[in-house]
């Protein structure tokens, strides 16, 4: 199953453009909200209109600006989870799986259909039930059974567990897989949680005020994420803007300071990132060595958040001390007696240097 999306749409002062490729297997949509993650899935489900473009999936075509195809939703085999469920509040369980059924005329195939997709995701005995009558879990499993019935190509679902609390949302999450795990097709999934699309996608393409950056694999996003967008989303908590000095130096300029890379640095390096696990304690001539007042200590359950000015970046305004503040997380016992106001020398691996494009 191969999808391809190539549209452009404008929403007053927004302007989106989105290009990316995929096929089968989860790939995820992440971003912060308002960037156009969700208009981008209703476009390729015909919700929405886009201005100009195509995409096709699996060969066909469902839209294409140019030569004017525009597919109406019912006859794009595109399933569109919503983060609501979108359940017929007035319809029963299995009223509202026969209602995926819609393109299917014969009433015999139509039961037969339900049923099976109610033996598949457990609701037996909830037949008869609506929706405010249901838990999360099993609204969440029936809004699945309503879309799979009708045996779309392409699967989206579109932040599922964003209403949910912390416990809920695991449990939920954690039958999710397993239900991904019978669908053949291509699935998308929206989230502007980094630790969702970790654990549930394959691949991942970021979203960043409406542009779409390159499809990658979820390992390499997170471990080499190759945009300043990308290393925000993928939890990277210390974002410097930067210029090369060499092939294998950079200059951190928003900490004051020069590093060492562990690769060669791109003429278009625009910042560099440091993930808050990669600092440690150093004495003054380590390599990458860098001085900081402790402005703020976090004693969180199991580890311990330091703030920490770089004294090198020099005098600041009052609305760059936060822009420019390295975060350090470290175990009780790296920590030791720190308190705010101590002075302290960190230090960072050359290949923990993350190399950052715009």
């Amino acid at each position: 199953m191969y999808l391809s999306v190539d549209i452009r749409k404008k929403l007053g002062n927004f302007q989106m453009e989105v290009s990316f490729e995929t096929e089968n297997g989860v790939t995820g949509l992440l971003g912060a909200s308002g960037c156009g993650k969700s208009l981008t899935l209703r476009c390729i489900a015909g919700v929405e209109r886009p201005d100009d473009g195509r995409i096709v999936l699996d060969g066909v075509t469902l839209f294409d600006s140019a030569a004017r195809v525009n597919l109406p939703p019912q006859k794009r085999q595109v399933g569109l989870m919503f983060q609501n469920y979108a359940l017929f509040p007035n319809m029963t369980v299995e009223q509202n799986i026969l209602a995926g059924l819609c393109r299917e005329k014969d009433r015999r195939k139509k039961q037969e259909a339900v049923r099976a997709a109610i033996r598949q995701f457990s609701l037996e005995g909830l037949e008869r039930r609506r929706p405010d009558k249901l838990s999360g879990g099993q609204q969440q499993r029936v809004a699945l059974a309503r879309i799979l019935v009708a045996k779309p190509k392409l699967l989206m679902l579109d932040e599922p567990f964003s209403a949910l609390d912390h416990y809920l949302k695991w449990e939920m999450e954690l039958e999710l897989m397993e239900r991904l795990r019978d669908f053949s097709g291509a699935v998308l999934f929206v989230s502007h949680s980094r630790g969702e699309v970790y654990r549930l996608c394959s691949r991942a393409c970021v979203m960043d005020n409406g542009k779409s950056q390159p499809v990658v694999p979820v390992k390499e996003l997170f471990g080499a994420p190759g945009t300043r967008a990308a290393a925000l989303l993928s939890g990277c908590k210390n974002v410097s803007a930067a210029r090369r000095k060499s092939a294998y130096e950079v200059e951190a300029i928003d900490w004051g300071c020069s590093f060492r890379c562990g690769e060669e640095v791109p003429e278009q390096l625009a910042a560099v990132g440091v993930h808050a696990h990669g600092f440690r304690r150093s004495a003054p001539d380590a390599e990458n060595a860098l001085l900081c007042e402790v402005v703020r200590v976090v004693r969180d359950v199991f580890s311990v958040i330091l703030m920490l000015r770089p004294i090198s970046a020099g005098a600041q305004s009052p609305e760059d001390v936060h822009r420019r503040m390295i975060r350090v997380e470290w175990s009780y016992e790296e920590t030791g007696a720190v308190a705010e106001g101590d002075v302290l020398w960190i230090c960072t691996a050359p290949e923990n240097i993350l190399l950052l494009k715009e």
